[in-house]
This record gives C-alpha cells, structure tokens and sequence, in this order.
C-alpha cells in the first residue's frame, strides 16, 4: 500500500532565489557532488514561462542499497525523476516530482508549493511512494518516506548555501 509523508521547510532565500537555482545547471551538478550521489543531469530546460523542467537519473550500485532493499533486488537500480517547477503567478511556485525505479516494482509522486515566507520563503511538500512488493513493501515504503522526510530538509539547506555563495 503506497505510504504518503509530508515535510515543510523554511528558508531565508525568497522564492525567486531558490526558482532561480532550479535553472541554473551548476546548481544541480554542484547538489549531486555535495551529496555524493551517483546521479546524471539528463535535462534542464527553462520555458518562455519560467516553468522549471529538471530530469535526472541516478544509478544506484547493488552495494551502495540500504539492507531492507538490497535484501530483496541482488541488482543495481536506476532512478529516474523529472521535477517541475511552474511560478503560479501569487509569487509562488508550484512543484511536480514523479520518480520511476528501473530493477525494482517502486515508484513515487509528489506536489510542492513554494511560497514567500516573511523575507524568505517555505516548501511544503507531498509525496507517496510505493514499492509493491508483497509482505515487506509497506516496511520499504515507510523506511523510504522517513528518507525524503530527512533528505528535503537537507536539500533545502544546500539550496540555501548555494545561493549565498553564488548570489
């Protein structure tokens, strides 16, 4: 059964500054070494909206899976996600995610909204994931939303940095 999780974050940074970010691609090159992950900007494109359209892919090594997983996939997997980020016009930014698991019967989606906070900004967001697999796909799916619920944070605070050295 697909687990759901919620997160909010608050951020010094407006709006505009983490939107900015989004399209930047040394933003993103430099957040998958920060994080050392093993992932690939696969697109980057802006619109004539400033709609954000961003597709990565990362190639996770057998060894490299949590235990919970690797128990039950002996081979690598490959994620693919596409997140866009769409300015809704009120100086906010609306955020789509959807994530697609090649090697393994999982998938997530998940809706942000990005709006100003005071002088900075807040992202709250909502996501699912699911991992059928019968028996121990509710323990994956609960072991994976507590990673994202911990990880956003950490990803809004890298945004956070980067801006301030690169602003």
């Amino acid at each position: 059964m697909p687990r759901s999780f919620d997160v909010s974050v608050q951020s010094p940074t407006t709006v505009t500054q983490v939107h900015g970010a989004f399209g930047d691609e040394n933003y993103w090159q430099d957040r998958f070494a920060a994080f050392g992950t093993a992932t690939t900007l696969d697109g980057l494109e802006v619109d004539d909206d400033d709609a954000v359209t961003v597709r990565t892919s990362q190639d996770l090594r057998h060894d490299g899976l949590p235990r919970l997983i690797a128990k039950f996939y002996p081979g690598d997997l490959l994620i693919s996600s596409t997140e866009t980020w769409t300015p809704v016009g009120d100086g906010s930014v609306r955020g789509t995610v959807t994530i697609e698991v090649a090697g393994a019967p999982g998938s997530g989606h998940g809706a942000a909204l990005l709006r100003p906070r005071g002088e900075g900004s807040e992202l709250s967001f909502t996501g699912t994931v699911e991992f059928r697999v019968p028996l121990v796909g509710g323990r994956i799916e609960s072991y994976l939303g507590i990673q994202f619920t911990e990880h956003i944070p950490d990803i809004q605070r890298f945004t956070t940095d980067w801006i301030a050295a690169h602003g």
